[in-house]
């Protein structure tokens, strides 16, 4: 507290810029322009960033479906699809961490994605997710492998959503 009787208590919060990232969502330096520009995921409907999400991770961009997912598990807090946005959010930083080359998040990442997003039936929300789970495990197994041996994960072939 203050002796100032002009003060403000408590101070406002003082909002910090986002943190410039690269094209994989690793953050850069302060005052270095990012290269990863997303939209307002918040400024969405929960579907609208949902497709927006398949739209990022079609186009290979794991962070922006990462982030547009996250928002939608944050905005079902509570409710039976926040699980289902949680594993899809997951999925979206495991794919992030294959294109960082770090196989020991991959495999932790997709191991939890496919236990939440297994629950739910296909197909569910546009995903045909028994399909999806074929895709994710076997890049998690092969991730697990790399991880095993101490060797560098394989270039990703991109695959979209299973719709």
């Amino acid at each position: 507290m203050t002796n100032d009787p002009d003060a403000v208590w408590p101070p406002p919060l003082e909002v910090k810029p986002p943190r410039p990232r690269d094209e994989a969502g690793r953050p850069l330096p302060e005052g270095t322009p990012t290269r990863l520009v997303l939209p307002d995921f918040e400024a969405m409907s929960i579907d609208e960033a949902h497709e927006t999400a398949i739209a990022f991770f079609d186009d290979a961009n794991y962070f922006g479906a990462h982030e547009a997912w996250e928002t939608c598990w944050a905005r079902c807090k509570g409710t039976g699809d926040e699980e289902f946005f949680k594993g899809l959010a997951q999925l979206g930083a495991g794919y992030t961490h294959w294109m960082r080359g770090n196989p020991q998040g991959v495999a932790a990442l997709l191991g939890r994605a496919l236990e939440r997003i297994g629950r739910h039936g296909s197909p569910d929300r546009g995903i045909d997710i028994a399909e999806f789970m074929t895709q994710v495990d076997a890049l998690r197994m092969t991730a697990e492998r790399c991880a095993d041996a101490g060797t560098p994960l394989p270039d990703l072939e991109p695959r979209p959503v299973p719709r």
